[in-house]
């Protein structure tokens, strides 16, 4: 099988259970202490800057341990 298309099969797994597990990961994905949050009337703004960093660490620990297990 191509890698490219291996690649894709693999990420689009993925994807389809992320989104089965999406109801119960939405509980905490998105509102973790140290995301800012401002609400205001007329004015609502949202920045998720610890939940961006939590998911990036968690995407560079998977890559990394593919990395790791492919040598």
């Amino acid at each position: 099988m191509h890698p490219v298309t291996k690649t894709l099969l693999i990420l689009g797994g993925a994807l389809i259970v992320i989104g089965l597990l999406w109801p119960l990961i939405g509980r905490w994905i998105g509102r973790l202490p140290g995301d800012i949050a401002v609400e205001r009337p007329g004015f609502r703004f949202y920045f998720p800057i610890v939940t961006c960093i939590v998911i990036s660490a968690a995407g560079s620990l998977i890559m990394y341990l593919i990395q790791l297990f492919r040598k």
